[in-house]
């Protein structure tokens, strides 16, 4: 393991109009606009819900043919320092331009404790950089970052350390409300952290990406069924369903002393999934992506509530649209009775399409079980949030389950279908 990772320290989207994003993230999905930067070539919002913090950069379309004038090489020196205030005209993005045709997500950060280090070591077993160690600082003090290209299509990781920061979120940067203001804010959405991202990668991929990872970063195996086979991930290979899913999670040190929100004070996971198709299933959403995306990516971020009932309520009204799965799903035999062996009413989940999944105890011996004793989640997906049925959305709410929701991923699968076989016609029909 080259660098060691500490905690995700917020996720770039690139778009061509970030005021529409800007509307949907704070009127529907209930984040709060907390800081902006502006520079001669594109604009910055940062969004903040909890701990899941969302940088949309917009790209000046009077400036499409210039390039961020960062190096595109691996003679970097050992630092760069820029100087930034409150409305910048600097170079650095904390991330890179992206020329890329459509909406995207590009780019996890992650908080690092020394980015040199990390650069070398990275760079020394091959790592391709698209911004060497760069110092920024304002009056709140001094943050280094890097850039490095990952092996997933336009994917990028900032490497970032602001233990030298002082303010609320990165130099340059100014920062329109506190904290203690968020945090009075809309509290029916009650999202507090990304609980993982999903990439949509080729067949036979998977492997590649993982020990790139791994190698990298020290990512490690994470089981999404203890059934699951090693080398083969989580397949589901029936029912005009071939899908294969492979997660993984970085290794946090426990002398970091990281705090962050969390129901029972353990520091949250953000697990990365590998969500490739199988052939002979006819064409799926995995197909989708990378034929609309046009490279390998981001497809969806799943972010943890701890009411998923109030906060799809919520986001509901507000606009949000969700996936809603075949209505047979919440009368098929065996599923009323896991919902509501689970204090969960089918009823109310069935209004916002909510699924629920649990896990088998592990003394199965056991006569009777009670609703304390079942371990669970409960999940919905969003529909698109960009015009390209690319990215999208999941709330996802944990009673003890660790998973991804192996039981209910038929059902989404088929809504998901549903819904770009019914665009496909659409767009059609419009043609014609």
């Amino acid at each position: 393991m080259a660098a060691y990772l500490s905690r995700i320290h917020h996720i770039s989207l690139h778009v061509s109009n970030a005021e529409k994003l800007a509307n949907d993230l704070v009127s529907k999905f209930k984040f709060c606009l907390f800081a902006t930067r502006q520079t001669d070539r594109s604009r910055q919002l940062a969004f903040r819900k909890a701990a899941a913090v969302f940088l949309v950069n917009e790209r000046r379309q009077d400036s499409v043919n210039l390039d961020e004038e960062v190096p595109g090489n691996t003679s970097f020196p050992d630092q760069h320092l820029v100087q930034v205030g409150k409305c910048s005209t600097g170079k650095y993005l904390y991330d890179v331009c992206s020329h890329y045709p459509v909406d995207t997500v590009s780019n996890v950060c992650f908080e690092v404790e020394d980015v040199e280090k990390s650069f070398k070591d990275l760079r020394h077993i091959g790592c391709d950089f698209l911004v060497p160690p760069t110092i920024v600082e304002d009056e709140g003090g001094v943050v280094t970052y890097s850039v490095v290209k990952s092996i997933v299509g336009n994917v990028c990781h900032t490497l970032i350390d602001r233990s030298k920061y002082e303010g609320s979120f990165l130099p340059g940067f100014e920062v329109l409300e506190n904290d203690s203001i968020l945090e009075d804010k809309d509290r029916t959405c009650s999202i507090s952290h990304f609980d993982h991202i999903t990439y949509a990668c080729p067949r036979k991929t998977t492997q590649q990406v993982m020990r790139w990872y791994e190698q990298l970063f020290g990512f490690r195996r994470f089981f999404i069924d203890s059934k699951e086979d090693v080398d083969e991930g989580y397949v589901i290979n029936q029912d005009g369903i071939g899908l294969r899913l492979t997660a993984m999670e970085y290794w946090k040190c426990s002398e970091l002393g990281i705090i962050l929100p969390f129901v029972d004070k353990k520091e949250p996971d953000c697990k990365f999934v590998i969500a490739e198709s199988l052939p002979k299933q006819g064409r799926n959403q995995v197909d989708t992506f990378l034929e609309q995306h046009g490279s390998p990516g981001i497809q969806h971020i799943g972010l943890y509530t701890k009411n998923i009932l109030c906060t799809a309520q919520a986001m509901s009204e507000a606009g949000v649209q969700f996936f809603s799965p075949p209505p047979t799903y919440y009368t098929e035999v065996g599923k009323q009775q896991e919902i509501e062996e689970a204090g969960h009413n089918p009823q109310m989940l069935a209004q916002h399409g909510i699924l629920l999944d649990t896990t088998l105890p592990l003394d199965s011996s056991l006569q009777k079980t009670t609703c304390d004793d079942i371990q669970y989640l409960l999940q919905v997906f969003t529909k698109p949030i960009f015009s390209e049925d690319t990215f999208f959305l999941e709330l996802i709410e944990r009673r003890g389950a660790t998973g991804f929701g192996e039981g209910n991923i038929r059902a989404l699968w088929l809504s998901v279908q549903a819904y770009m076989e019914k665009n496909k016609k659409h767009s059609h029909t419009a043609q014609v």
